[in-house]
C-alpha cells in the first residue's frame, strides 16, 4: 500500500491506495505546532480504524503547502512506518511540461491535481480546487500545465468578513433562495455564496476565451464544489479525489 499526503492550510488529507484503489481516506486538522510524536500518532489513528497493518505501507508521497508542517509530518511518517517519504517537489517526473515562469513557486498540490487531470481527463481542461484558498489551473492537449489563478476560499472570505468589521457576524455557509435577503445574516450569505459563485463563472469564462476553444472540460475538487456545481453549469465534474490520485501517479513515476 502507498499512502498519499496532501498537507493543506486547514486540513491533512492521508489516502491509502493498493494500485489504483483507494483504500481509505481520511482527515485530521493541520496544526503548526503539533510535534512529530504527536502527527504519528494521528497517523496511527487513522490506519487502526481502517484495520490496516503498518507493515501494509510500503512507501509514502507528501505534498504540502505549508512548509512549517511539511519537514514534521516527513519525520513523523518515517519514525511511525520505517518507510521513505516522497515530497513533491520541482524536478520530479510529472509527465507534464510545467510552463510556469518559476516553477519553485508552483504548489505541489496544484501539481498533483494537474497531473490527475492531464492523466484522467486529457486536455484542454481546467481544473478548480475548492480549499482554504480556490486554485484554478489549465492543462494543455499537449500535457503542458499552462497556469492558473488563486482567489480566497468562501471560509476565508466569510472569516475577513467577520473580523474586518466592527457589527457583522460569522455566518454558516448556506446558499439563500434568494439574492435580496431580509436579514443581515441572509445578506451575508447572499453577498458571499453568490458573489463566489459568479466569480468562478466569470474566471472560468475567461479562461476559456483565452483558451479559444471548445469541449474544455472544467474537472472540480474540494469541499465547495458541490455547491457551486448545483447552483452553476460552469462545473462538468467533480473528483474528490483528484488530488491524491495525482499524488499516486507521481510517486508511480518516481519511484515505481
Amino acid at each position: 500500500m502507498i499512502l498519499a499526503i496532501d498537507i493543506g492550510n486547514t486540513n491533512i488529507v492521508l489516502g491509502g491506495f493498493e494500485g489504483e484503489t483507494i483504500l481509505f481516506i481520511e482527515r485530521i486538522s493541520t496544526n503548526q505546532a503539533a510535534t512529530d510524536l504527536e502527527y504519528a500518532s494521528d497517523v496511527k489513528t487513522a490506519l487502526d480504524v481502517h484495520n490496516i497493518d503498518p507493515k501494509e505501507v510500503q512507501g509514502a508521497i507528501l505534498s504540502s503547502v505549508v512548509p512549517s508542517v511539511t519537514n514534521t509530518f516527513q519525520r513523523a511518517v518515517q519514525k511511525y512506518l520505517n518507510v521513505s517519504v516522497t515530497v513533491v517537489e520541482p524536478g520530479m517526473k510529472t509527465g507534464l511540461n510545467i510552463r510556469y515562469e518559476n516553477p519553485r513557486e508552483l504548489g505541489s498540490d496544484r501539481i498533483a491535481n494537474a497531473v490527475a487531470v492531464s492523466t484522467l481527463y486529457g486536455g484542454p481542461s481546467i481544473f478548480i480546487d475548492f480549499g482554504t484558498a480556490t486554485t484554478y489551473g489549465v492543462v494543455s492537449a499537449k500535457a503542458e500545465f499552462l497556469g492558473g489563478a488563486i482567489g480566497p476560499g468562501v471560509r476565508m472570505m466569510n472569516r475577513a468578513l467577520s473580523t474586518g468589521t466592527a457589527k457583522l457576524p460569522s455566518i454558516e455557509l448556506v446558499l439563500p433562495p434568494q439574492v435580496i435577503g431580509r436579514t443581515t445574516v441572509s445578506n451575508i450569505q447572499a453577498g458571499i455564496l453568490y458573489g463566489y459563485i459568479g466569480s468562478v463563472e466569470k474566471i472560468v469564462g475567461q479562461m476559456k476565451q483565452e483558451l479559444g476553444g471548445e469541449n474544455i472540460r472544467v474537472i472540480a475538487t474540494g469541499g465547495m464544489a458541490h455547491l457551486v456545481k448545483s447552483n452553476s453549469d460552469v462545473i462538468d465534474e467533480i473528483n474528490p479525489d483528484l488530488t491524491l490520485t495525482g499524488l499516486r501517479l507521481i510517486y508511480e513515476r518516481n519511484i515505481g
